[in-house]
């Protein structure tokens, strides 16, 4: 019965990310976002999706204030996604917190949380894996691959990535604008 009531849950799950991927497709921000929250996902003031994104459970996806999220993200809600204030997600980007473990020998499932904090930026088709923290102000570079954490105002870039800069600017109180409306 247990077995059922599960599979019957992620059939369930399915039905609705496919329903909000179409969601994705529909050109209007203001659209998208009230669907978007119509399904558990929580978006702070200002905040925009852009088009053709992707979720995976959107109950466990939290974006905070003046955040934007790029063209054609995947955004992973299998286990706790924490996305904070300011933060601009660029196109391509996958934020997953859920994958196999390799080393089972049943090839099970493991998950951890991802917390982006405040005022970071994630370049285009970077990847973040489970477990991860990207601190304050950090930047990700396009293409890396994070399977650690970031450290607060580090730039990272790289197949791991790797620290390759840090950050100069220390007061970050910027504003990242408002959401276009067909985008």
């Amino acid at each position: 019965m247990n077995r059922i009531v599960r599979r019957i849950k992620a059939v369930w799950l399915e039905f609705i990310s496919m329903k909000l991927r179409w969601v994705g497709h529909v050109p209007s921000h203001y659209y998208r976002r009230f669907f978007y929250r119509l399904f558990g996902m929580k978006i702070g003031k200002g905040s925009t999706l852009h088009m053709w994104a992707s979720f995976y459970n959107v109950s466990n996806i939290s974006i905070g204030e003046d955040s934007i999220i790029g063209e054609r993200v995947v955004l992973d809600g299998r286990d706790k996604l924490k996305i904070g204030n300011h933060v601009d997600i660029a196109t391509d980007v996958m934020i997953y917190n859920a994958q196999h473990d390799v080393k089972d020998e049943n090839f099970c499932a493991v998950s951890a949380p991802v917390v982006i904090e405040d005022y970071v930026f994630i370049g285009p088709r970077a990847i973040i894996l489970p477990g991860v923290t990207v601190k304050k102000g950090a930047v990700v570079g396009a293409g890396a691959v994070v399977t650690k954490d970031v450290e607060e105002g580090v730039i990272v870039g790289g197949v791991p990535a790797k620290q390759i800069g840090q950050r100069e600017v220390k007061d970050l109180n910027y504003r990242l604008g408002r959401a276009a409306w067909f985008r």
